[in-house]
């Protein structure tokens, strides 16, 4: 309990549901909260207690030890899964469509990221500055399907977003990860850009990833 304390922000602000850092590191001692639902914690000032922490919560059996994550497709180990934000199909891929096809938020789009061989299918959600922020909606449960949608052709994907499931990284880190919805369960290398408790914002995406496969 002391060990914890020690590593906590020690505001005693509620953010996280109770009234003080003692409460919080009693209801992480019996797996009640998640560390961060404290909202300090992943802030650069506090990364040494975070790691710190981490280690003490796997030791103690608090926290479980992260499975490695292993894209099948070219064997290579990611940092982390990239799930959607919470009510949303998927993480968020943010693109850069070669086509002056106009479209809008709410229309579907069918396109091909460049470097995939898969097509996709996706909903729009945001359109800013000439980029378009979609969901992934197919193809899986499109196919064969009588529905409309906006043929945009080859796209550059620039971004994704989402939650982290795994090791939280650093602002500015080259990252490797796995986002859930890929059909080919590739691993996917970016820039870490923005993070906020477990949910980030990764860019330059690439679909090369500098680091030799995991052998076994």
């Amino acid at each position: 309990m002391k060990s914890i304390l020690k590593h906590l922000p020690g505001y005693n602000c509620g953010a996280c549901g109770y009234p003080g850092c003692d409460l919080f590191a009693e209801a992480l001692l019996k797996k009640q909260v998640n560390l961060f639902d404290c909202i300090f914690i992943n802030r650069e000032r506090f990364q040494k207690n975070r790691i710190e922490l981490e280690s003490l919560l796997k030791a103690n059996k608090i926290i479980p030890e992260e499975k490695k994550v292993i894209g099948l497709l070219d064997g290579y180990e990611a940092d982390f899964i990239l799930k959607p934000i919470e009510g949303e199909n998927s993480c968020r891929e943010i693109l850069h469509p070669f086509s002056n096809i106009e479209v809008n938020e709410g229309n579907i789009i069918r396109y091909r990221p460049l470097g995939c061989p898969i097509t996709h299918f996706a909903e729009i959600i945001k359109k800013e500055h000439g980029l378009i922020t979609v969901h992934i909606a197919g193809p899986c449960h499109r196919l064969n399907m009588d529905f409309d949608f906006l043929d945009v052709g080859i796209c550059i994907v620039l971004g994704f977003e989402g939650i982290i499931e795994g090791k939280l990284p650093s602002i500015g880190e080259t990252v490797r990860f796995l986002p859930e919805h890929c059909m080919m369960q590739k691993i996917h290398s970016g820039v870490v850009v923005q993070l906020e408790g477990q949910r980030v914002t990764l860019e330059a995406i690439d679909l090369k990833v500098w680091a030799p496969p995991v052998k076994g």
